[in-house]
């Protein structure tokens, strides 16, 4: 409790802002502000919420998880990832309640910003990306292929689809008959945002190109061409609004504001530690995820969408100077400045333009470099990573990343058991290598009665069963020495395997020594009574202690040595 309310304190504390860096921080955020602009934009429309929305989630997420997160560099905003998720949740809640169901929609999102803040609360920071790559390049290159499967429509002047089985199922009826002018446009977009010269890009962001010449391509030669356009946005500050619930959507509400704070801690946390290696700095994961959730909470709110730590963004602020929290607050603010002075001409933007944008975010995403290498490394990691972007992209994005993780640690529990039954040994033969001469000596007196049992390593419940399976050998021995010098963790389950094995010598009248029990492993053994049950003479500090009274053990009394003489 006094942890929790530590942190709480922590967040509510005057964040560490100061202005010495301030002129590289506003042209870092300046140039991020561009950057963002368009994309904001797009993925507005890609929402299916309206453009608005997409600026409206750029300026809350970018000033307070700025303001208030724990990666000093980052510029966070809408994600091609986020919107992927928030579009299925307006999909599915404007569907089943068409009168409350987009109120409901900004609830989850800002749902979404309090579990996040609770992530952090809860110092979950260091756990999150925890997860296996092949998992995560799965879900991101599902993610991208969503994307862009979805903007095929708006690229031949269709409305988008809701999804990509719909936009597959259209395909035809797009390819034969499109949008000649607007197919123009988009693929126009596309040639500037593949064809910009790098070293230009720092100058004037692609994607801004791409918008300021599409759309006055458009307005210059498209009269009469049908195209569809952002439309008006709205010039006045934001209004809040207040959640909107339904009880029969509860349910239903948690698991995609669940979703939604997974997926934007992943996707916030992998940014930072992206900025944390080219700016040589540290970032505060926990912190990060409040952030970020203050500013997700605010977004949903005012009616915005949700956002994470952008890695393009964040990488062109750092390039242009920006180091502090202030670049990232600066960026939102100039966006709002944008919105409220020039929504206008944003207006004629055509969303073909919009959706070359788009494609270009979606081909970014998906990780390329992984797909092409994948099988070299491993095939059972190569179809984990296909099963989890084929369940992401036809069925969603909790499935693909449970059944992924589910199946990686099965994998990983393997390969851990596989080698942690390696290091379970039985030795028997005074020759054996892992016996120091003096040792080996001393088992060769033992003539056979004395079998050493040696654990090595960390021993978890993948250890249990290879354990269990030397159980049958304890009989053939009159003392079981039990070595666990070697190991430094003691697993729940492989404890109560050594247990069995000396309750089974003990049964079977066999004496039992324990070398090497110290610090964790000596409280696991005690908390089972397994040590208090032992006296002093059979629990000894080194292997050698331990044979020597083993051999006293067997060797014949003194009596019996001089009768038989």
């Amino acid at each position: 409790m006094n942890s929790w309310l530590k942190q709480f304190t922590h967040v509510l504390k005057p964040p560490d802002l100061h202005f010495r860096n301030f002129r590289d921080d506003f042209w870092g955020g300046l140039t991020a502000a561009i950057v963002a602009l368009p994309l904001a934009l797009a993925f507005g429309v890609s929402s299916g919420a309206g453009a608005v929305t997409g600026l409206y989630g750029a300026i809350f997420v970018g000033i307070f998880a700025a303001l208030f997160g724990g990666t000093p560099a980052q510029v966070s905003g809408p994600t091609g990832p986020m919107t992927v998720v928030v579009a299925t949740i307006f999909t599915v809640l404007i569907g089943r309640y068409p009168e409350t169901g987009l109120a409901l929609s900004f609830t989850v999102i800002a749902l979404g910003g309090l579990f996040q803040i609770l992530f952090g609360v809860l110092r979950l920071g260091t756990y999150i990306t925890l997860m296996p790559y092949t998992v995560i390049s799965g879900f991101m290159s599902g993610i991208g292929v969503i994307i862009i499967s979805l903007q095929i429509g708006p690229l031949f002047g269709y409305k988008g689809s809701s999804g990509v089985v719909e936009s597959l199922r259209n395909l035809p009826t797009y390819l034969t008959h499109p949008n000649g002018f607007a197919l123009g446009l988009g693929l126009m977009t596309l040639a500037i945002v593949f064809t910009w010269p790098r070293r230009l890009n720092r100058i004037i962001p692609s994607p801004l190109l791409a918008l300021v010449v599409g759309t006055l391509v458009s307005l210059a030669f498209g009269e009469g061409a049908n195209l569809t356009r952002i439309g008006a946005i709205p010039t006045a500050l934001p209004q809040p609004h207040w959640p909107a619930f339904e009880w029969e959507a509860l349910r239903v509400m948690t698991g995609y504001g669940l979703m939604l704070a997974t997926l934007g801690s992943i996707d916030s946390l992998l940014t930072s530690l992206v900025a944390d290696n080219i700016t040589r700095t540290q970032h505060d994961s926990n912190q990060e995820l409040i952030g970020q959730g203050i500013g997700n909470l605010l977004s949903g709110i005012f009616w915005g969408l949700p956002g994470a730590g952008a890695t393009m963004r964040t990488v062109v602020n750092v390039q242009a100077g920006g180091k502090t929290r202030l670049s990232g607050m600066i960026h939102g603010v100039l966006l709002l400045l944008v919105m409220l002075g020039l929504g206008r001409l944003t207006e004629p933007i055509p969303n073909a333009v919009l959706a070359g944008i788009l494609i270009k975010v979606g081909i970014d995403i998906i990780d390329w470099s992984f797909l092409r290498r994948a099988h070299r490394l491993s095939l059972k990691a190569t179809g984990l990573m296909y099963g989890v972007l084929f369940l992401t992209v036809f069925v969603d994005l909790i499935t693909a990343v449970a059944v992924g993780v589910f199946f990686a640690n099965l994998l990983t529990v393997k390969s851990l058991s596989d080698l942690q039954s390696k290091r379970v040994r039985a030795i028997i033969h005074p020759t054996d290598e892992a016996l120091a001469p003096e040792e080996q000596a001393l088992l060769e007196a033992g003539q056979g009665r004395i079998m050493l049992f040696q654990l090595s390593g960390p021993m978890s419940f993948g250890a249990a069963k290879a354990i269990s399976q030397q159980m049958t050998l304890v009989q053939e021995y009159d003392v079981l020495i039990l070595d666990l010098t070697e190991v430094p963790r003691l697993g729940v389950t492989a404890a109560l395997a050594i247990e069995a094995m000396v309750q089974e010598a003990c049964r079977q009248r066999r004496e039992v020594l324990l070398v090497g029990v110290e610090g964790s492993v000596r409280d696991r053994l005690q908390r089972l009574n397994l040590l208090n049950a032992m006296d002093e003479n059979h629990v000894f500090p080194t292997r050698l202690s331990a044979l020597q009274r083993a051999i006293a053990l067997v060797a014949p009394p003194k009596q019996e040595l001089e009768v038989k003489s």
